[in-house]
């Protein structure tokens, strides 16, 4: 039986009306009795108006003393079963929200699924097990991927207002698709206490991971394998323009340390002094500096602010209850929540913000947003996959053998500024120019008919083969170019030599 019958008394004088509620669920502590047959006294029907003041009451303060006995009253309409969420935020912010949103709620079971933005995107695409209801999490353009794919429940009305606006980009979806909830700004974290030990300047714009005084010195992320890092490349990209973006990204490869599975690996590993410097969303930097950690953090020149969404996934089980956990964390409650040191994020009200103490960074100022730029979510989502795919190819697949190139172009270049060969400046700009190129030119970066056709690469399902015929190319592109610019430093030396 799931649901069941009961009689109410809607008006006075007026017939019991006939009504189907769903039945509640029990928890462990709880036992729901059913009534088979009731029996109501002749007297009743000719009970006196001024005494159901009074039988409310009896009824009220036997509620009263049962719930001060630790008995769990459930009411039919309270909101109860299972929440799937699917989100890429760390453990601290989903249990925090989840703690809060149950203490409103306790009949809910919350079930959180962890992932990569990308893997969440192929697992709501994929609908293995039991549909999820929610999809939580930062980057704009995956919310974008899923609406296109019919994955998205359209739930939400648009109330687009002047001032819910970023840099021209809108803080909800206008079709109603999803909500933004905060606000994501994306720049530079760094170990204060590692710089010091290796005498290293504090980075202030993407464009200072270049310098190979940090060689060694930079942790990063597979775009591939992170939302908040494929919107920190794409920034760059469409910040710089799709040549000097990948030139820019090239080189600050050259002076990688290492490249982690998880966005949480750079924080983890700055904040550790494991590596020194990384690129990341703001609210790793700024929770690391609100709980006492020795790192700093600066919002990169051309950098974004964008909204962090939440949407109701297609084919929920429990749309009401998803609804209810989205307006928990939009309203006044759930926007503080986020201003909590260990979660440290940008609330979406712009009336918080004048709440918090001058300095705290405001999104909605233009002294912090005049820093980034206006981004195109419509063009990162069509070259998803292509840009993420291009990076693992280029740089995370041969990290070992491009660090080593760079390495080898840079001593050169230092020998021959050194020895006041300027002839030889001009070879060693090629060898420079070869390691910096990728063999996907801006035309086809914007071309959706070759961006869309690329797709994630995942264990155990098949690759489009075009795709595998354009990575084989791509790997012996960079192969290629490397072993050129290599001979280039050879040839150079040997000039310097004679």
């Amino acid at each position: 039986m799931k649901n069941y019958t009961s009689y109410d008394l809607i008006e006075w004088g007026k017939p019991f009306k006939k009504s189907q509620h769903a039945l509640p669920e029990p928890s462990l502590s709880e036992v729901l009795i059913r009534v088979t047959a009731s029996v109501l006294c002749r007297s009743n029907l000719y009970v006196q108006k001024r005494k159901i003041a009074h039988y409310i009451m009896t009824i009220l303060v036997m509620l009263f003393v049962l719930m001060a006995q630790g008995v769990p009253i459930a009411f039919a309409n309270e909101l109860s079963g299972r929440l799937i969420i699917v989100t890429s935020f760390p453990e601290n912010v989903f249990n925090r929200f989840k703690s809060a949103f149950n203490e409103r709620h306790p009949r809910i079971k919350i079930h959180v699924r962890s992932k990569k933005t990308s893997a969440a995107i192929s697992f709501i695409q994929e609908a293995k097990g039991e549909p999820a209801d929610i999809l939580w999490a930062s980057a704009p353009d995956a919310f974008e991927v899923l609406k296109k794919s019919g994955h998205l429940e359209k739930v939400f009305r648009s109330k687009i207002k002047s001032n819910q606006h970023i840099l021209g980009y809108p803080v909800d979806d206008p079709a109603g698709y999803y909500r933004g909830f905060a606000i994501s700004g994306y720049g530079i974290m760094w170990n204060r206490d590692y710089l010091n030990l290796h005498n290293l300047p504090e980075p202030r714009h993407w464009d200072d991971l270049r310098n190979p005084d940090y060689m060694g010195h930079i942790g990063i992320s597979a775009p591939s394998r992170s939302g908040s890092m494929h919107l920190i490349i794409e920034t760059i990209l469409q910040g710089k323009g799709w040549d000097e973006g990948w030139s820019t990204l090239m080189e600050i490869a050259g002076n990688l340390a290492t490249v982690t599975a998880r966005s949480f690996g750079v924080l983890d590993g700055v904040k550790r002094g494991r590596f020194g410097v990384g690129p990341v969303i703001d609210f790793f930097g700024l929770s690391a500096i609100a709980t006492g950690a020795p790192v700093g953090f600066t919002y990169s020149d051309a950098t974004v602010f964008l909204p962090a969404n939440i949407a109701l996934l297609k084919n929920g089980k429990n749309p009401d209850v998803a609804k209810a956990f989205v307006k928990f964390i939009l309203s006044s409650e759930g926007q503080k929540i986020l201003l909590e040191p260990e979660i440290s994020r940008l609330p979406i009200d712009p009336e918080i913000y004048l709440e918090l103490p001058n300095g705290y960074p405001n999104p909605f100022d233009e002294n912090l947003t005049k820093k980034g730029i206006r981004f195109d979510t419509e063009l990162s989502r069509t070259r998803y996959h292509l840009v993420n795919n291009l990076f693992d190819i280029m740089i995370t697949y041969r990290l070992r053998s491009l660090t080593k190139s760079w390495s080898i172009v840079r001593e050169a270049e230092s020998l021959v500024l050194k020895a006041e060969k300027i002839s030889l400046v001009e070879s060693l700009k090629e060898a420079r120019r070869l390691i910096s190129l990728v063999p996907v030119t801006a035309n086809q970066a914007e071309d959706p008919s070759f961006s869309s056709g690329f797709i994630r690469r995942r264990p155990g399902l098949p690759i489009p083969p075009n795709q595998i015929v354009l990575e084989k190319k791509w790997e012996k592109f960079a192969k290629t170019n490397h072993l050129k610019a290599i001979n280039l430093v050879k040839e150079t030396m040997e000039e310097l030599t004679k």
